[in-house]
């Protein structure tokens, strides 16, 4: 039911636009269109979806709409859990996002290259974001509103960015001579029931050593409220303008054996090992991965940790899959493949690649992609610069067709960080692009059923 609103229009600071209705939702069945703006939910005003979300937890919700010049107030019923079936163009009504206030020496986006596209040099800091899609947040730039609606709405977890927990030396570390006490905010948070999993960018001879030790043992204390701590290798690019410096190779291999003696400390107190070194400090090291329960279940993947596991979990399963496939069809599909990726996971797929030929009589061409414009400090395949790829692709012999990591890819609009297209290097390389996580992606690109393949003419 729409009822058009008779007294005279009220004015709202931020307007939640939507960019979608899901067909056969409840917000479809009463009328809603994509294009207009929900100004409040419940008589309370929207500053982003968290607030959708907590006003709109009732059996009978009203939505005010604004479309064009009127306001609309939409009555709707709903089943507990059922979907209002809105998809809003941001998260956040009031801005895109909220800025970050500190100035880490470490900080990527102070280490950009110049040219990329305006959404690169963003500082973002946003708890709502950490809370909605688990980015880390220093907590730096908090007003007592948002501390309210952190405690009001329940919003946990939440991931937090600590570093060291020292408070002038965190000070110092974010630049930030205003920066708040973390633990009196971790404090704050664990006794509202929020939890929180944290992270320490280590920096060598900054906050390494008798400070990882000081800062790991004060979140300890705040266990279980602190679910977490990702221990994780600082990284510098060509451009960093600083006097910091990144992991000798003996340095990475001490940091991760301490952390993994801490872990065996924390798993006899805590039942968990509640600190966790990111999968770089086992490549650098040449150190074999855990296996997946040493993350004890823990929702970290995007932060680094265990990624490297389910790639080699998945592919002992893939090969089981090749097996059966091979029994039951006989020779593997012929086709010449080039894949690529950056150094840092060269031999760990190396080796993968080796079995795969080996298993499929199927060699693949595998070549380690440099990154001219970052630097050689940067080591990680979702830094890519598609540029540099194409510039080295074209300087090999091609297969058929050029399978090249995912993650390259890794915005919405599937473009690189430099805004290129896999199909805009297809076009470029004369040869096919198939996007690929796992080894189960490269067979599916044997067998012609891959779905993230671009040819040189396609648009999407």
């Amino acid at each position: 039911m729409a009822l058009f609103q008779e007294l005279d229009q009220v004015t709202y600071k931020t307007a939640g636009e939507i960019k979608a209705v899901v067909p056969g939702s409840l917000a479809e069945e009463v009328g809603i269109l994509p294009g207009d703006l929900l100004l409040a939910v419940n008589e309370q005003p929207v500053e982003d979806i968290i607030d959708v979300q907590y006003y709109a937890a009732e059996e009978f919700v009203d939505l005010l709409i604004q479309r064009g010049e009127e306001q609309i107030i939409f009555d709707i019923e709903r089943e507990y859990g059922e979907e209002l079936g809105l998809e809003f163009t941001h998260p956040t009504f009031d801005t895109d996002i909220r800025r970050c206030n500190n100035l880490c020496e470490f900080c990527f986006v102070l280490q950009m290259a110049p040219k990329f596209r305006r959404t690169l040099y963003i500082k973002d800091d946003d708890y709502r974001y950490s809370f909605l899609f688990g980015h880390y947040v220093t907590l730096t730039n908090l007003t007592d509103h948002d501390w309210w609606r952190i405690e009001t709405m329940g919003l946990s977890p939440l991931y937090v960015s600590v570093h060291v927990t020292d408070w002038e030396k965190r000070r110092l570390f974010l630049r930030n001579k205003t920066a708040p006490d973390i633990m009196e905010q971790l404090r704050w948070l664990s006794e509202r029931d929020v939890e929180i999993h944290t992270q320490l960018v280590i920096v060598p001879e900054f906050n390494d050593g008798a400070w990882l030790a000081r800062s790991i043992e004060e979140l300890a204390e705040l266990w279980p409220a602190v679910r977490s701590v990702s221990v994780v290798p600082v990284g510098l690019t060509a451009q960093h303008k600083y006097k910091m410096r990144a992991h000798t190779e003996t340095e990475a291999r001490d940091t991760l054996a301490y952390v993994r003696e801490l872990q065996a400390i924390y798993q006899d107190k805590f039942g968990v090992r509640f600190v966790y070194p990111t999968d770089e400090w086992f490549l650098v090291s040449e150190e074999p991965v855990p296996p997946l329960s040493d993350y004890d279940d823990q929702a970290l993947h995007e932060n680094g940790l265990g990624m490297v596991r389910h790639f080699l979990d998945e592919w002992e399963g893939v090969k089981d899959e090749i097996g059966k496939w091979i029994a039951e069809n006989g020779a593997v599909p012929q086709k010449k493949i080039t894949l690529g990726t950056a150094s840092l996971f060269y031999d760990t797929l190396a080796k993968r690649c080796a079995e795969f030929a080996e298993l499929t009589g199927l060699p693949l061409d595998l070549h380690q992609m440099k990154n001219f414009r970052f630097g050689d400090g940067i080591t990680v395949a979702g830094l890519l610069m598609a540029e540099d790829v194409i510039l080295q692709l074209k300087q090999i012999e091609l297969g058929d067709v050029v399978i090249l990591p995912r993650i390259m890819f890794d915005h919405p609009e599937r473009v690189s960080l430099d805004d290129l297209t896999p199909a805009e290097v297809a076009q470029r390389i004369g040869r096919p692009i198939a996007l690929a996580d796992t080894m189960g992606d490269v067979w599916d690109v044997v067998l012609g059923v891959s779905n993230a393949m671009y040819g040189m003419t396609d648009e999407e």
